[in-house]
């Protein structure tokens, strides 16, 4: 396992594609936090995000022969997760539960500070459309560029602008952030 984990992605799906199971595994292994991760984001419930994540797991692992190889890994990768969390999302029907007001987000660089920020980023990321929600996940979390947004979310690269700007202004909105300060979310700000 140790040799494989010095494979890079595309290698490693390589042979995941010619039967590897290990290689598959180290694959998994390497990308399950950043699938649960987004799956969290668009669905801003754990055990929704959860369920999301391992159908996202098993339709890479099923699919693996799929990945062509014409982008990178990652963002086939987060193709699946993203359409696993939205699958998820309209098969449970979720609605976000309205709150009276969302709490002001804490300055500060203490552990309380950022799981508080953390936690109202999140409750504000579920009152936003989805559309909007995985656009913001994709480009604040994972850090993609807008051209692969669009190819995750099979949308044009202006589309993906509008969903970002009106996601991050709606999430200004909620987080009571002047439009101008993209800080509301504290994972990958720049563009």
């Amino acid at each position: 396992m140790a040799r494989l984990d010095r494979l890079d992605d595309a290698d490693l799906a390589q042979a995941a594609q010619r039967g590897s199971r290990a290689a598959l595994e180290a694959l998994l292994h390497r990308h399950a936090d950043r699938i649960f991760a987004i799956c969290r984001r668009i669905l801003t419930n754990h055990e929704d995000a959860k369920d999301a994540a391992q159908e996202a797991l098993i339709a890479i692992s099923r699919g693996i022969g799929n990945f062509d190889g014409r982008s990178q890994f990652t963002t086939w990768l987060y193709r699946v997760a993203t359409n696993a969390a939205l699958d998820e999302a309209r098969r449970k029907n979720r609605r976000a539960v309205p709150t009276d007001r969302v709490p002001e987000l804490r300055s500060g660089d203490d552990l309380e500070s950022r799981v508080t920020n953390q936690i109202v980023v999140d409750a504000a990321l579920g009152e936003i459309p989805e559309e909007f929600r995985a656009a913001v996940a994709l480009r604040d979390l994972c850090g993609l560029d807008y051209a692969d947004i669009a190819a995750v979310l099979d949308i044009p690269p202006g589309t993906v602008r509008s969903r970002i700007a009106r996601g991050r202004a709606a999430l200004a909105i909620l987080l009571q952030e002047p439009t101008g300060n993209q800080n509301a979310l504290p994972e990958h700000q720049s563009d």
